[in-house]
C-alpha cells in the first residue's frame, strides 16, 4: 500500500489527540549539550542565590527556579555531583532529593495555591533531557485550566510574574514550611 498522507497509515483509533512538533526533531537529531566545564548545574552553585535562581541550598542538593518555566513556580531538585542518573545518587543524595521534592510541592502550594503537580527526571538525552549530564528533577506547580492554545498556537508561554519575583517569593517561604 502506498501512502499518499500519514492519515493512510493510522489505523484504528484510539483516545489520544496528536500533536505534532517537528521543531523537537531538530533538538533531538543535534543532541546538543553543554559540555561537562559548563554545566549550569555544575556552575549555579558558583553564583549568589539570586542570580543562579536558587532558592534553597542542602548538603547534597539544591533547588532553583527553572530558567524555561513550563508554568510559574517550576522547580528543580538538583545534587551538587555531576552525575548523569539517578542510580548513580548515594543514599544521601536520594534521601535529601526525595526530602526537597517534597517540600518544594508543600512550598508551592503555600505560595502559588498549586492544584496539583508535575513530577519527573527524563534520564538521558534519548529521554528529552535538556542537560542529560547532570540528574534533575522537575517540580512543576499545575492549577486547574491552567493550559491554553498560547503554547501550541504562538509559541508563547503566559507567565504571570518574573522570574525573579518568583524566586524572592519561593526562598521567603521555603524556611517558613516544614
Amino acid at each position: 500500500m502506498e501512502a499518499e498522507n500519514g492519515n493512510d497509515l493510522q489505523g484504528p483509533g484510539d483516545v489520544f489527540q496528536r500533536l505534532w512538533t517537528p521543531h523537537r526533531l531538530v533538538y533531538i537529531q543535534e543532541g546538543t549539550q553543554p559540555a561537562d566545564d559548563q554545566c549550569p548545574f555544575c556552575l549555579g552553585p558558583g553564583l549568589t542565590d539570586e542570580q543562579a535562581l536558587i532558592v534553597h541550598r542542602g548538603e547534597t542538593c539544591f533547588v532553583l527556579l527553572n530558567l524555561y518555566p513550563y508554568n510559574s513556580g517550576h522547580l528543580l531538585v538538583v545534587p551538587y555531583r555531576h552525575i548523569p542518573n539517578y542510580t548513580d545518587a548515594n543514599e544521601a543524595e536520594v534521601a535529601e532529593y526525595g526530602a526537597l521534592t517534597q517540600k518544594a510541592m508543600r512550598v508551592l502550594s503555600a505560595v502559588g495555591g498549586a492544584h496539583g503537580f508535575n513530577i519527573g527526571m527524563n534520564q538521558g538525552a534519548v529521554a528529552g533531557a535538556g542537560i542529560a549530564g547532570h540528574l534533575h528533577q522537575h517540580v512543576v506547580p499545575r492549577w486547574r485550566n491552567d493550559s491554553n492554545f498560547f503554547p501550541i498556537i504562538a509559541q508563547t508561554k503566559a507567565l504571570p510574574k518574573l522570574l525573579g519575583d518568583v524566586r524572592d517569593e519561593i526562598a521567603a517561604a521555603w524556611s517558613q514550611i516544614s
